[in-house]
């Protein structure tokens, strides 16, 4: 068994299982945006088993490390910050929503921006809806698509529990934007929606100016 339960092991560790011929594709895959070490979800899975059972023993969270491991070049330091962060998601409060936010608009893409709206901002909502959901109302307007896109979608797994005015409010806001990530994420969060009150969804796709895309995404079950 792999045993890493240093934060500074860890590092050390995925570095050491770099593997430069899964660098580039995975790289071009991300449109080049960002370095990779090659290192493929199975067997970084595997180097950080040990070290992610450990964190859930914390009792409080370290964002110094998540903050370094954000700062470090190669996409799956970030990955790693996004499973930690995962493993102590119990201890989210309110007042990192502060600390996401910062997380979303630094080295923003789809692939760490969808899990910090569903598995940790989504957490937050459930433990402190009121303060939540007035922070999503202005998330929900920003000029940033990331954190915008991230108050649409922070409901996703929320089924019954939906705020659903809420939703169609950040929709209407974004409704003109012309922006690919934001319409994905409305027909993302319809479509979710959808399997919990069709009904609602097909109101909102009937009655709102949504974009093709969003309109197509979010009415494939309704």
């Amino acid at each position: 068994m792999i045993k890493i339960i240093n934060k500074t092991e860890i590092i050390k560790t995925l570095y050491e299982n770099a593997d430069p011929e899964n660098a580039a594709p995975m790289s071009a895959y991300m449109r080049n945006q960002f370095d990779f070490l090659g290192i493929k979800k199975p067997q970084r899975a595997l180097l950080s088993k040990q070290f992610l059972k450990e964190a859930k023993k914390e009792e409080q969270i370290d964002w110094g490390f998540v903050y370094h491991l954000w700062d470090l070049p190669e996409r799956e330091f970030q990955y790693l910050a996004m499973e930690y962060l995962a493993a102590v998601k119990k201890l989210l409060v309110e007042d990192d929503l502060s600390n996401l936010q910062k997380l979303i608009v630094n080295k923003p893409w789809w692939d760490t921006v969808d899990l910090i709206a569903g598995n940790l901002v989504g957490e937050i909502g459930l433990r402190y809806r009121k303060q939540t959901e007035e922070a999503m109302k202005k998330w929900g307007r920003s000029q940033n698509i990331w954190i915008a896109r991230t108050a649409i979608l922070f409901q996703l797994k929320y089924k019954e529990n939906t705020n659903k005015e809420l939703l169609k409010e950040i929709i209407e806001y974004n409704l003109d934007t012309k922006e690919f990530f934001i319409d994905k994420a409305i027909g993302w969060a319809l479509r979710e929606y959808s399997k919990t009150n069709a009904d609602f969804v097909r109101e909102v796709i009937e009655t709102l100016d949504l974009a093709p895309l969003a309109k197509r995404e979010g009415g494939k079950y309704v």
